[in-house]
């Protein structure tokens, strides 16, 4: 399970996206989370789904390691599946003891699953194709405006850039620990959930030693190379917009209008089509 985490891990490839400037990636991660939500029929959701598809495939990472993310969170996603069904009024589809499952509430519950669904994968090849060090710079970038009101913004992008970087490691740590635990004897799985909880103890304490020691070696590190912030710093390879990124900007650009239109166009058409056939018959 800890290992079919990919948020925040680098997949090294040769692709289009790999060599996309990363503010690129990063407004279009942000702009793709915004249409998912902005998008309420399933016209606009088939859009999302090609233009998803499209960027994996165009990623050359590969679709399985991709999903492989999704186990993480199914527990998360039934949970939001099942409060919308059986949570939300409207007209009753099923009863039983004191549980209605609604017309509305299913289909909130299908689209939350989606948007989830399509949220994860789409973060993901962001952080797929992105190394760390490119992440912070487009951050930081992206955020430069925010210092003229005193936001430490250097300061904000490392300590995110960092929190991805530490998230594969502490899971790499976290399945150490436990298959440590394990082999002398500990057990993870019977048992009721304070059971459970409570043989996490073992394996929690040592993890929190360790992501400590790593933070505290990595502090030293940057003390000893003499870090002090942003102010100053030069970049050895400078963040420069080629032609392929304004073209990204520009099917980005398309992507949205595409999205926030398509349940009007697609009005159009059928009125048209109603209208050809009333026509001909």
């Amino acid at each position: 399970m800890l290992r079919d985490i990919t948020l925040g891990q680098y997949y090294q490839t040769e692709s289009v996206i790999h060599r996309l400037d990363p503010r690129v990636k990063l407004v279009g991660t942000i702009c793709y989370i915004i249409s998912l939500f902005l998008v309420n029929n399933v016209w606009g959701y088939a859009v999302a789904a090609l233009f998803l598809a499209v960027m994996i495939k165009l990623s050359n990472v590969p679709f399985k390691f991709m999903v492989k993310g999704m186990r993480a969170i199914i527990f998360l996603l039934l949970i939001t599946v099942v409060f919308n069904m059986f949570l939300t009024p409207g007209e009753a589809l099923v009863s039983f003891w004191k549980l209605t499952i609604t017309k509305e509430g299913l289909k909130l519950a299908v689209m939350m699953a989606i948007r989830l669904s399509f949220l994860i994968i789409g973060s993901s090849v962001m952080t797929l194709t992105t190394t760390p060090n490119n992440l912070t710079d487009g951050m930081e970038n992206l955020m430069k405006p925010l210092r003229k009101i005193k936001v430490p913004v250097h300061e904000i992008a490392m300590m995110m850039s960092i929190a991805l970087r530490f998230i594969p490691i502490l899971l790499e740590e976290t399945d150490k620990i436990m298959k440590a635990q394990i082999a002398r004897g500990a057990d993870f799985e019977s048992g009721n959930i304070m059971k459970k909880a409570k043989a996490l103890v073992p394996l929690l304490v040592p993890l929190f030693i360790s992501a400590f020691r790593r933070a505290n070696d990595l502090a030293m590190a940057m003390e000893a190379r003499c870090y002090r912030g942003g102010d100053g710093r030069t970049k050895m390879k400078p963040l420069v917009y080629k032609k392929a990124d304004r073209i990204g900007y520009a099917v980005l650009a398309f992507y949205l209008l595409v999205c926030l239109s398509i349940g009007k166009i697609m009005e159009i058409l059928f009125g048209i089509i109603l209208g050809i056939m009333m026509v001909i018959g």
